[in-house]
């Protein structure tokens, strides 16, 4: 899907818990996430720290956007 998005003119990020999936389907920009069930979170943890998580995350898809790539990029987040 990101793909077929992008080549209408339109840049993308794809937030993936599956890399090499998003790899291989085309996706240019990923951001790594953290599970399957909770993609940017972890309801184990306490609220605040979830937060962090997800602010960081999804500041980082921002970037994303915004950088200049030549090629397939997965961007770093912090652990």
């Amino acid at each position: 899907m990101t793909k077929e998005i992008e080549k209408a003119g339109i840049t993308i990020v794809q937030m993936a818990n599956l890399i090499p999936v998003a790899k291989t389907v085309g996706a240019n920009r990923m951001v790594p996430t953290i599970s399957i069930p909770y993609p940017l979170g972890d309801p184990s943890t306490p609220k605040e720290q979830q937060w962090k998580l997800r602010y960081h995350r999804v500041g980082v898809a921002l970037d994303a956007l915004t950088t200049d790539i030549k090629e397939q990029t997965v961007f770093k987040v912090k652990i």
